[in-house]
């Protein structure tokens, strides 16, 4: 059994490491981190999000809905916010990509995406905090509040210049550390699916807030949408140990210990 692993490790291994020599020799690095990027993440997005769309207009798993809305002109406003999410991003992941090294092994990539989730969570949280001040909530952040109903392509819906800000969170453990081009994308991946996931307004019985300590989702999301202006809380990114750490989830934790023993009595 340990040679069968042993062997399928490294054929897997042996596989990544092809294609992404194939890639480095064949492309530049411009092309890689941008273009590349800006593919991967744009087919991500959407091949993520538009599921959520469906369900809604069956209306399938609706007992699972956090919230009801309507949708309206989505695919135009998550298509200009994502452009402008892929061009923020390409100043950084070309230097990142720059650094390319020819080695990768299964355990500096999940360190990588580890401190990439820890120092995203940091930065993430007090930049959100900060757009929840008066001037920025009223002049940037309430764009992206238009929609206190929140569903997954509304998680890049927003004003270029929060872009620019919350993005910097996304891509500073990147560019500090110069990962390999798997890892990069691979941390692309799964930031795309974490802030569709966390904003696509249904909580289901196999959502990862369930069974994963400390992550938060789309419930914990969801209501720092319902809450308007300066005193919602729930500023989190992935994890809530910052929210929990300062407090600034009280309302929700309240909120939650209510809801479940009303549905305690209930039954």
């Amino acid at each position: 059994a340990f040679c069968f692993c042993y062997y399928h490790h490294n054929r897997d291994l042996s596989l990544i490491l092809f294609l992404s020599q194939y890639l480095v020799t064949h492309f530049s690095d411009f092309q890689l981190a941008c273009i590349g990027s800006f593919l991967l993440h744009e087919s991500v997005f959407f091949l993520s999000g538009l599921p959520f769309i469906y369900l809604e207009r069956q209306g399938f798993l609706t007992k699972y809905k956090i919230q009801v809305y309507s949708l309206f002109f989505i695919l135009i406003c998550s298509q200009w916010s994502s452009s402008v999410f892929a061009l923020r991003d390409q100043p950084w992941e070309c230097e990142a990509v720059f650094l390319y090294r020819p080695g990768i092994t299964r355990k500096e990539v999940s360190a990588q995406i580890l401190f990439y989730f820890i120092i995203e969570d940091f930065v993430f949280y007090w930049g959100h905090r900060i757009l929840h001040t008066k001037w920025l909530y009223k002049t940037v952040h309430s764009v992206h509040h238009e929609y206190a109903t929140p569903f997954g392509l509304t998680s890049e819906y927003a004003h270029p210049a929060e872009i620019l800000f919350l993005g910097f969170a996304t891509i500073v453990g990147p560019a500090l550390t110069g990962p390999h081009l798997i890892t990069l994308w691979l941390w692309m991946v799964l930031r795309v699916l974490e802030t569709v996931e966390a904003h696509c307004g249904y909580h289901f019985p196999w959502s990862l807030s369930n069974f994963l300590p400390l992550y938060g989702g789309a419930d914990f999301h969801d209501y720092h949408h319902r809450l308007l202006y300066t005193k919602s809380g729930n500023y989190s990114s992935t994890f809530v140990y910052m929210d929990w750490i300062f407090g600034t989830d009280k309302g929700y934790r309240r909120l939650k210990y209510l809801k479940e023993n009303s549905d305690l009595k209930q039954t």
